[in-house]
């Protein structure tokens, strides 16, 4: 039931910003995360031009990071929230990472403490790898990230609150980060580059201007979608008895693509500007680009045009919050003995929640990915021969890939177990039917997988190309 007109939304934040949430009617703690963002957007600027590593230390960048990041959590979430359950699961992970130098707790808190949980498990395995075992056990990807020493206090609570990333992320690994605070993350960067061979006599000094306000204008763009979009097209519609009734089966796939799409904007809203706000601080650097142009995504969450032209279902998912997904591909999927995809399927819903809404999503994208992947090996030669064919298959599977998806997430906005049966059902469970005969009709190749695979270039291809 909606809140009497005049009574503030509900937080546990700060309700210094009531009167412009009573003013838009947007909820308060909506308001909260933007305010917060965009005055973090601010102080990444002052940072990286005041607080440059020509101009202040390590420790000093660190503390900053540190403070601005617990007073924004603060902010929006409140101190109760902020300290109860942040440091619940900090000390429990503590324990893991100084104690026992390894070790994954997946829990359900909302929010920063998410990222928290990615952050503390990303650094515990990487700690494992530099302290605990063997260089010839690692793969190439684990031996350049492996921690060796034992981070101070300062630099941990840094790594974990910093003000870019404890609102919405995205999680970094340490070694970035660190690489960041002592000023050395762009030059390593450049140094993969031959500048004496393009023309200049020493390093450039990239600026990430350019990339934030291509972030910002996405941001803005996404908030004008979602203000406009999101509300007049709600997920819920899909299953009133009245639309049911009254649609054809065809024409509810199409509304479930459009109502999909409408869901969207929120989370490129959210993710852009958390790019952006790392990005101002002078963190995000990713090197330089085929054509010679600067590129600034590191930590970009989501990449909206191969999202929005995916032709298969892993191309979508790796395309879409990024960074979550390479948490989870090295601390799960490279790490399990056995079963990889559907361990990494299992821990994504846990670390996401308990709604049911998100289970129903992880196990139907554990079938959809298996018979996807099936499909692609036994058929996608046969259309290589002419352009003709080539691109009649992809845009079959571009129709196939996003009706699967929007299939799948569904439950994941809808959130309970009965509006998700009465969705299946009025979609007759035709993609749960489809993937189920593909698996049986199908060949499947068997997936080879150890964690101990040696360090050469031929193995960690064969990594890559594995979910394929």
């Amino acid at each position: 039931m909606a809140p009497p007109p005049g009574s503030p939304h509900r937080t546990t934040g700060s309700t210094l910003l009531h009167p412009l949430s009573a003013l838009l009617g947007i909820p308060l703690d909506q308001i909260n995360f933007v305010a917060c963002q965009l005055f973090a957007l601010l102080a990444a600027f002052w940072f990286r031009i005041y607080l440059g590593p020509s101009h202040a230390s390590s420790a000093v960048r660190h503390a900053f990071a540190t403070l601005f990041g617990i007073y924004f959590a603060v902010f929006c979430f409140g101190w109760y929230s902020f300290v109860v359950a942040m440091g619940y699961l900090t000390l429990c992970h503590i324990s893991r990472i100084y104690i026992f130098h390894y070790g994954i707790l997946t829990t359900d808190f909302s929010g920063p403490l998410m990222i928290i949980t990615q952050k503390i498990t990303t650094l515990a395995c990487q700690l494992h790898d530099g302290i605990g075992r063997q260089a010839e056990e690692l793969t190439a990807e684990q031996n350049r990230l492996a921690v060796k020493t034992r981070p101070s206090l300062l630099e941990y609570l840094s790594y974990l609150l910093n003000f870019m990333s404890i609102i919405a992320g995205p999680c970094s690994n340490y070694k970035d980060y660190i690489a960041f605070i002592e000023g050395r993350h762009v030059h390593m960067k450049l140094l993969e580059v031959n500048w004496k061979q393009k023309g200049y006599d020493r390093l450039p000094d990239p600026s990430p201007t350019g990339a934030v306000m291509y972030k910002l204008c996405i941001t803005l763009v996404s908030l004008i979608l979602f203000l406009t979009l999101t509300k007049n097209f709600p997920m819920a519609y899909i299953i009133d008895n009245e639309f049911l009734d009254k649609t054809p089966f065809l024409s509810r796939l199409g509304y479930l693509y459009v109502v999909t799409q409408a869901a969207k904007p929120k989370y490129y809203f959210a993710w852009t500007l958390a790019d952006a706000v790392n990005n101002a601080a002078g963190y995000g650097f990713s090197g330089v680009d085929e054509r010679g142009s600067f590129r600034w995504d590191l930590l970009s969450n989501l990449n909206i045009w191969n999202i929005e032209t995916a032709t298969s279902f892993k191309m979508y998912i790796e395309n879409w919050n990024i960074q979550t997904a390479a948490w989870l591909k090295r601390v799960c999927y490279d790490r399990a003995p056995r079963y990889p995809t559907a361990l990494t399927f299992i821990l994504s819903a846990l670390w996401h929640g308990i709604y049911p809404g998100y289970y129903f999503t992880f196990l139907t994208g554990i079938l959809i990915t298996l018979a996807s992947r099936a499909i692609r090996k036994n058929c996608r030669h046969y259309f290589l021969s002419s352009v003709p064919l080539k691109v009649a298959y992809d845009v079959i599977t571009w129709v196939v890939t996003q009706l699967a998806v929007c299939y799948t997430v569904a439950p994941f906005v809808m959130l309970a177990v009965e509006p998700t049966v009465k969705f299946y059902k009025s979609m007759y469970f035709h993609m749960h039917i489809l993937s189920i005969v593909v698996l049986l009709v199908l060949p499947i190749r068997p997936q080879a997988h150890s964690t101990r695979e040696p360090q050469n270039q031929d193995v960690q291809n064969s990594v890559k190309r594995k979910d394929k």
